[in-house]
């Protein structure tokens, strides 16, 4: 697990991904790899169309829906180059060194599945230039499938970057809250920085253990660590906090057994999404 992955295609997001991607790069002294994925549905490769559109023996309408399919995916990969260049230049103004550009014709959940053996953190929009066309689509077509289907780090940007200076994980003791705490405690992608340790539920000593475990460990990694107890449903209580406090971040542990792995399932990912203002960090 070594490199810093950044999805692009040339949507809106695109810019504040690849700095983001470029931040986690620089932070982990990993190497990074923009990539571009020509989706097959849009663009599907050379075929036989005959049965499938009922045309039968009409060659000349067949030719000449192969030749716009032909011509269509051309475009798009040449289009797609050009975003992966700039990607590179981006990145290269920026005083990074060699960034390496990918152009895969395929599935993105596939493509990156294939390519998680070496991935570090995987940066990716909100909204790809797919969602942005249709109404209404809060998050990107393909995000929640990625989440779902690629164990490792992943940090969903928003439409603009800035660097943060703080962040917040929400924390359950479930053991993929656990396994978070570990990722952060051996990673030097937040050290330095206030990290808010934040508790959703009754304030007991059950609850107290298990916020000072975490605290600990993260203390004897580094962070400043500022915990606390908080009452109420999940989603509202960790936007309220967060905003109350302006913090950059919010970083929790995906698909464990609790309340946080139903947010993240539910149909609330979608809503989440869509209200939060800041980058969403999920660790695996």
């Amino acid at each position: 697990m070594t490199r810093i992955l950044a999805c692009i295609d040339g949507s809106a997001a695109t810019a504040a991904v690849c700095d983001w991607a470029i931040w986690a790069s620089r932070r982990l002294g990993r190497p990074l790899t923009f990539l571009h994925v020509l989706d097959r549905e849009r663009y599907p490769g050379p075929g036989d169309l005959s049965g499938a559109i009922g045309l039968g023996s009409r060659e000349h309408l067949l030719d000449e829906l192969a030749r716009l399919d032909e011509r269509r995916a051309k475009v798009a990969l040449e289009q797609g180059q050009a975003v992966l260049e700039a990607a590179r230049d981006r990145a290269l103004a920026a005083g990074l060194e060699a960034p390496e550009l990918c152009q895969r014709h395929g599935d993105l959940v596939e493509t990156l599945v294939e390519m998680a053996d070496d991935l570090r953190l995987l940066v990716i929009g909100r909204q790809g230039e797919d969602s942005r066309q249709q109404a209404g689509q809060p998050i990107g077509s393909h995000l929640e499938n990625v989440t779902r289907a690629l164990a490792r780090p992943i940090l969903v940007a928003p439409d603009d970057f800035k660097a943060p200076d703080s962040l917040l994980l929400a924390y359950d003791a479930s053991p993929s809250a656990r396994q978070a705490v570990d990722a952060l405690a051996a990673s030097p992608l937040f050290k330095g920085l206030p990290l808010h340790l934040l508790m959703v539920g009754e304030d007991n000593a059950l609850t107290r253990t298990a916020l000072h475990e975490a605290q600990a460990q993260l203390e004897l990694a580094g962070f400043l660590v500022i915990p606390a107890i908080r009452e109420g449903k999940l989603e509202p209580v960790l936007h309220a906090y967060q905003q109350e406090r302006a913090i950059d971040l919010l970083a929790m542990g995906a698909y464990g057994h609790s309340r946080i792995r139903r947010l993240l399932l539910g149909s609330t990912t979608r809503h989440m999404l869509h209200r939060s203002r800041t980058p969403l960090l999920l660790l695996r």
